[in-house]
């Protein structure tokens, strides 16, 4: 299995410990792809600022093959995070940095480097909807993360480009959730993963419904446990389908086995730091510390 993890990377801040910990929803999918054995790779922009050489550095210790990311003078991404008993609270950040400034622009080199891999993953947050295409005529399987940043019209525009999406769908009553699975489905997408936090996610796989609760851990961080989540289940089910030799469908037992390790996998995730560690002690800046005081009375007792 060859993995690529496309569009955004970001630091996020921890104001009340001054650490940044890499993350963003792509660089995460790299990452914990690799972790599950994958030869795994991340495409996308870094920032020359602190921010982005500590992600970079990180990625890169870590193994990551990084030869066709952007360096761009400027912010990197970056995220503004408040921890209320372990679960991760956002503040006002800087709306993705050189991420969303400057989004790769996919060339000839960067399609041909595309084709190499069997699974590409990407998200709202790596503004790259205008070129979903040249991931879809990679030939690889592709999904991607809308979050809870979607609207009617954005899923229907987008979702033809892909074969997986993954909403984050909150207290939606199950039905509407269901509805909703359908309705991107009916796009093109034959997978629909719904995360529900707490309730555990569920899963529309050609028209067939599966339920994935928790697995309870008494979590440190709450941060990139959906993305490990996610990295696991599609993994294991490309993987599965690249060894398929017809078009049946793969195995329920198998389903069922691969969301319960994705399962286990996410609340591993929950006892690390950030999303997957890797902290750095950095100054706050004066806008740092703007931002703590506007929303300290919510967080501070």
């Amino acid at each position: 299995m060859k993995v690529l993890g496309i569009g955004d990377n970001v630091c996020d801040k921890y104001l009340e410990t001054s650490t940044i910990y890499p993350g963003g929803n792509a660089m995460n999918f790299a990452v914990f792809a690799q972790k599950l054995g994958c030869e795994s790779a991340y495409l996308g922009s870094f920032g020359d600022d602190i921010v982005g050489r500590h992600v970079s550095s990180v990625a890169k210790e870590l193994g990551l093959d990084l030869s066709h990311c952007r360096y761009i003078s400027g912010e990197n991404g970056l995220a503004r995070v408040w921890l209320v008993n372990g679960d991760r609270v956002f503040l006002p950040g800087n709306k993705g940095g050189a991420c969303k400034e400057h989004p790769p622009i996919l060339d000839d080199a960067d399609m041909a480097y595309m084709k190499g891999f069997d699974l590409l993953h990407t998200s709202i947050y790596s503004y790259l909807e205008p070129q979903l295409y040249k991931l879809k005529q990679s030939g690889a399987f592709v999904s991607m993360d809308f979050s809870d940043d979607y609207t009617p019209e954005y899923l229907a525009q987008h979702c033809p480009y892909i074969d997986a999406a993954v909403l984050s769908c909150g207290k939606m009553p199950e039905d509407e959730i269901l509805a909703l699975q359908k309705k991107v489905s009916s796009y093109g997408p034959s997978v629909v993963i719904a995360t529900r936090g707490s309730k555990g996610a569920q899963v529309l796989i050609h028209d067939k419904l599966y339920l994935q609760p928790p697995h309870p851990v008494k979590a440190t961080d709450t941060m990139g446990a959906g993305d490990a989540f996610l990295t696991c289940f599609l993994t294991n089910y490309v993987k599965a389908l690249k060894t398929k030799s017809d078009d049946s469908p793969i195995q329920d037992e198998y389903i069922h086995e691969s969301l319960s390790f994705a399962a286990d996998f996410a609340a591993a995730q929950c006892l690390v730091s950030g999303s997957f560690g890797y902290g750095k002690q950095v100054p706050l800046t004066e806008e740092d510390k703007a931002v703590m005081y506007s929303f300290s009375e919510h967080f501070i007792p």
